[in-house]
């Protein structure tokens, strides 16, 4: 799986540079997500733009991703899915367990606000 890693200071952001993530790529993707975390990430935006087909898999992958970010009081967005992406994440009703936004930029401001809450309510 090729995908681009651009680090932030509180936040990594992984872009998916592949059309498809079929369900042989789930091991990868979760690798790549553990291996930012314990790099100190921590907090984790998965860019999804270029991404037009997903297997189920992957969809049941994010959603566990997404709580396991919880648990461990990080964050955990995806943005700029694809028109096709996200319908076929709804239609496997995984969509509405994920925090997902429109574009990086709001992804960017999910992140930040939920750092916020965490500090605040320590």
């Amino acid at each position: 799986m090729h995908v681009k890693i651009d680090t932030k200071e509180r936040f990594d952001v992984i872009r998916v540079m592949e059309p498809t993530i079929s369900a042989n790529m789930s091991e990868e993707l979760r690798e790549y997500l553990t291996q930012r975390r314990d790099a100190g990430a921590g907090n984790l935006i998965l860019d999804l733009s270029s991404v037009t087909t997903i297997d189920a898999s992957i969809g049941r992958l994010l959603a566990a991703e997404q709580q396991q970010s919880y648990e461990m009081q990080q964050s955990f967005v995806i943005c700029c899915l694809t028109p096709d992406a996200e319908a076929f994440l709804d239609a496997q009703e995984v969509l509405e367990l994920l925090n997902h936004t429109p574009t990086e930029s709001e992804a960017w401001d999910i992140v930040q606000m939920e750092e916020i809450e965490r500090e605040l309510l320590g």
